[in-house]
């Protein structure tokens, strides 16, 4: 099966409709959400309790017709909790492989940073091969492997903050919000007319899209291929963050590679086969946010990463 451009810009709009039946005001996340999944890119998404983090992971499994798994990261959860483990079967005489959450096509790591770091180091190879190893044995995740993981900015402690190795994973990370006044009012009116259920949330989003169309999706973002100018825009804004005054760390050769596939997808999702500096710019801040770290002044000053990477956006000459 095969998708022309205009045919995946439809498939997306789709998208789009489905996953606000639930979602209200975070358009802008959907759209990042949709990109991170057709570039096969893994989503961080930071936000505080109740802002609907779960309820969009779920949402974007159903509408997509993809299986969903949902991890709650505590304390005391084990590799194998999140893996799967070879347990003896007296009935056979033999082991057998019982797998873990892992196995699915979109799993919703909640509260990852929760996790202490030996078990949060278990998604690395997940997320970077798509394949797991248990007991020396590789087992292939699958081409839909997506991992969205959530983590809550306020509270500190009993948590464990990503290493830079794991962050460089996740091709965004998403900050989520409050809604504002009229969008919140909105939610409340939907959720009046709807039975007391969080999975009565979900009921009404539609598989709008087969396994088939996400296959075909990423075979259609895999032909775009990027101007010069454009990879050399990218290439000038990571080298930016290694040069600024204001970052002590800079992002890597893999964020820029990251960036670069993140653009593909963006383009294609516009219905275009090619590129334009508009793309890299409305993703440059939540493929480096999570990449970079700050240096002590600005730290002191209280910026945050966003506004470090802003000023470095005004300044690199935009191509033409």
């Amino acid at each position: 099966m095969t998708l022309t451009l205009d045919q995946f810009a439809e498939r997306a709009e789709a998208l789009r409709t489905e996953i606000r039946k639930t979602i209200h005001g975070q358009d802008g996340v959907i759209d990042q959400l949709l990109v991170a999944v057709f570039a096969r890119g893994h989503v961080l998404l930071e936000g505080p309790p109740g802002t609907a983090k779960t309820l969009l992971a779920r949402s974007f499994a159903s509408a997509l017709s993809l299986d969903f798994g949902r991890v709650q990261f505590t304390p005391d959860l084990m590799p194998g909790d999140v893996l799967g483990a070879n347990l003896f079967d007296f009935s056979s005489n033999s082991f057998r492989l019982v797998k873990g959450p892992v196995f699915t096509d979109i799993l919703l790591a909640d509260e990852i940073n929760r996790a202490p770091p030996k078990t949060q180091a278990a998604l690395l190879q997940a997320m970077n091969e798509r394949t797991v190893t248990i007991d020396g044995t590789d087992h292939v995740l699958g081409g839909h492997f997506h991992v969205i993981a959530t983590q809550n900015p306020i509270e500190q402690q009993g948590t464990y903050p990503l290493p830079e190795a794991q962050n460089d994973r996740f091709m965004f990370k998403l900050l989520l919000d409050f809604p504002g006044r009229d969008d919140e009012l909105e939610i409340l009116r939907r959720h009046a007319l709807q039975p007391l259920d969080f999975n009565a949330r979900t009921a009404d989003v539609e598989k709008v899209i087969s396994a088939a169309d996400v296959e075909a999706a990423h075979a259609l973002v895999d032909g775009i291929r990027l101007d010069e100018k454009i990879l050399a825009y990218i290439v000038d804004l990571i080298r930016a963050t290694r040069t600024d005054g204001d970052v002590r760390e800079g992002a890597s050769t893999r964020a820029a590679d990251t960036l670069a596939a993140a653009v593909r997808a963006s383009a294609a999702l516009a219905g275009r086969d090619y590129a334009i500096p508009d793309d890299v710019q409305a993703l440059f801040l939540p493929t480096l946010r999570h990449r970079i770290l700050l240096g002590p002044t600005a730290e002191i000053e209280g910026r945050t990463p966003d506004d470090v990477l802003s000023a470095i956006l005004s300044r690199i000459e935009v191509p033409r």
